[in-house]
């Protein structure tokens, strides 16, 4: 496989990665949502919470996803893709929640790690919120 195809072939992988999260995030499966994440992955949330290692992303995300609340759906789509070295990409992602009130967005990064069986993982995330007129 030459560079330009794996490179095409790693792209999609990533998406389908965010597709996931979407998905997940969509049916409030905690699980499945975990499933996304590296055992020694970091998760900042939309409001600053600090998440350090699986178990505490675990922890929180099993408390949090299940009982959320929101009146419509929500959108992910990776807007830029970019690899940091072989197996280790930057995806920069627009997320959009749409209510009855109106849509609101976020920011987020998510730093993917290629895994031996081809897999790509949650590592480092960063979820900002973006405010109007910002």
């Amino acid at each position: 496989m030459n560079t330009d195809t794996a490179e095409a072939a790693d792209i999609t992988a990533i998406h389908r990665t965010v597709a996931e999260v979407e998905r997940t995030q969509r049916a409030k499966d905690a699980e499945g949502f975990l499933a996304l994440f590296h055992p020694e992955a970091i998760w900042t949330t939309a409001h600053g919470k600090v998440l350090i290692g699986f178990d505490a992303i675990a922890e929180f995300t099993r408390a949090v996803l299940p009982a959320a609340t929101w009146d419509g759906d929500v959108t992910y789509e990776p807007v830029h893709v970019q690899f940091l070295r072989p197996g280790v990409a930057a995806v920069k992602v627009r997320q959009v929640y749409h209510s009855a009130e109106g849509d609101s967005e976020g920011a987020p990064l998510y730093v993917l790690t290629k895994q031996d069986d081809g897999r790509w993982l949650l590592h480092a995330c960063q979820n900002t919120q973006v405010h109007a007129g910002e």
